[in-house]
């Protein structure tokens, strides 16, 4: 498969979700490239930033958050890794869903394989946030030999499920999804964080302009079979799930993964609300050598970059 240089392509939604969009864009480093990827299942959107020779790390959005929200956590990523952020298939964004349908979990896996295989990529570091955590979990357990390490943000669906108030509050926004609404919800969601504004505002016309939009909802993932070096940073103030049940969960499926907690933010305030902490606590884990506890040691030690329950 070849990788080709963005082109504009029509696309069902509104100017002014893209005129958003490439607003977040511009505030990506400079050196940032689009890319876009050829895949059985359609083209996949990739912002590109950071040496080109550095391991690649895939960051996977949330639900309608786009690949554009990583601009905050790019530079910092790019200084020792590539950084590819993805628009994920069949969500909001740049990627165009043609060719095979993507209904299934492993039709998910064998989009990433192609994925990576379009970007000449033999093994990555996955992070995902929220839903895209759910992927990145997922894949770490289908194809091990492809995942380096894992960085899961506030995930959802991984250890344990959602709160029913949460799904309460956000029935509205799924079932009558409009700008005022989502931006409505998403403003209770992220109350006393400094989540970006302008992220928001996407995520709204997202919710709006992509109103048929089809995430697959797989199974959990058996988080005990995972093999890679894990890392999990909880959001404190989560309204998704309970964060200290989620840690629990994780200590004991997944001894050696190592946890830490951003006591400030909500679920929906990653990762652009306190970007500085979230970022110095993910490139530690990356570039930690194995034997110097990168592999997530027992998880509950206090110190730099773990947080005790």
């Amino acid at each position: 498969m070849t990788v080709s240089a963005s082109t504009p392509a029509p696309a069902p939604a509104s100017q002014e979700f893209f005129a958003a969009y490439e607003a977040l864009l511009a505030r990506w480093p400079a050196g940032t490239a689009e890319l876009d990827v050829p895949t059985p299942y359609g083209r996949t959107r990739v912002h590109a930033y950071g040496p080109a020779g550095a391991p690649a790390v895939l960051l996977l959005h949330g639900g309608g958050a786009t690949g554009a929200v990583w601009f905050a956590n790019a530079a910092a990523l790019g200084t020792h890794h590539r950084v590819l952020a993805v628009d994920i298939l069949g969500d909001a964004g740049r990627s165009v869903r043609t060719g095979r349908p993507l209904r299934t979990t492993a039709d998910l896996m064998a989009w990433l394989d192609a994925l990576l295989d379009g970007l000449g990529v033999r093994r990555a570091h996955l992070l995902g946030h929220s839903y895209g955590a759910w992927i990145a979990l997922t894949y770490a357990l289908r194809a091990p030999e492809r995942v380096d390490r894992l960085v899961l943000l506030d995930p959802t669906r991984c250890f344990a499920g959602f709160r029913p108030g949460f799904l309460l509050r956000s029935l509205p926004v799924l079932a009558r999804p409009r700008t005022a609404r989502a931006l409505a919800y998403v403003d209770r969601e992220t109350a006393g964080t400094d989540t970006d504004p302008d992220w928001k505002r996407l995520f709204a016309l997202a919710a709006s302009d992509f109103p048929h939009r089809k995430l697959i909802a797989g199974r959990r993932p058996d988080g005990g079979a995972l093999k890679a070096p894990l890392l999990v940073l909880l959001a404190g103030r989560s309204g998704a799930h309970d964060p200290a049940k989620v840690a629990a969960r994780v200590r004991g499926a997944v001894p050696h993964a190592r946890i830490g907690r951003l006591p400030r933010l909500t679920h929906y305030a990653l990762p652009t609300a306190a970007p500085a902490e979230t970022n110095r606590l993910v490139c530690e884990f990356l570039r930690a050598d194995p034997d110097d506890g990168g592999d997530g040691g027992d998880g509950d030690r206090e110190g730099q970059s773990r947080s005790r329950w």
